[in-house]
């Protein structure tokens, strides 16, 4: 193997790190079985979702996370595998993923790391599941709002009958 071979691959190994250092979340899928064209939309919908979406070699993924929070993916490194990476919202990669495989029912979720834990296929499916970080703060929000108002109102009204007194 030529030195300037294992320098391309440990540049990948180096990229793969830095990536999975600054992540708030990996999911690994199984990728197989979906068209050009769905792999277009799917790429398209996870980079509306800020999530980087890459297809590497188990072999150099093992490399990179020896480790790291993120070896606990080594079980599920096998066969074809595509890598799903948030920096912000730790569920919107198992969230849009989870969309898409509903919608092509072709491709399946192998395992996770969000915020530190490591979840097999069904539990990344539980946690697709969950609410984006903005639902959680407008259904608080909302909660906080209506007693609040509420309250308001009913000092009014005592102020418009003291008023009409």
């Amino acid at each position: 193997m030529s030195v300037e071979h294992l320098k391309q691959k440990q540049a990948v190994i180096d990229e793969i790190k830095e990536k999975l250092e600054r992540a708030q979340s990996a999911v690994v899928i199984d990728y197989m079985g979906i068209t050009v064209a769905q792999a277009d939309a799917m790429r398209r919908k996870l980079r509306e979702a800020n999530v980087d979406y890459t297809v590497y070699k188990n072999k150099l993924v093992n490399r990179a996370i020896e480790g790291t929070k993120y070896e606990v993916l080594k079980d599920s490194l096998s066969g074809p595998s595509a890598f799903a990476i948030s920096y912000d919202d730790a569920v919107a990669p198992a969230r849009v993923l989870n969309g898409i495989i509903k919608e092509y029912k072709k491709m399946e979720f192998k395992a996770g790391v969000i915020e530190g834990t490591y979840f097999d296929a069904e539990g990344v499916k539980a946690v697709a599941t969950l609410p984006s970080r903005d639902e959680l703060i407008a259904k608080f929000m909302g909660s906080i709002q209506s007693p609040v108002s509420k309250f308001a109102r009913t000092l009014q009204a005592i102020a418009d009958a003291k008023a009409e007194a």
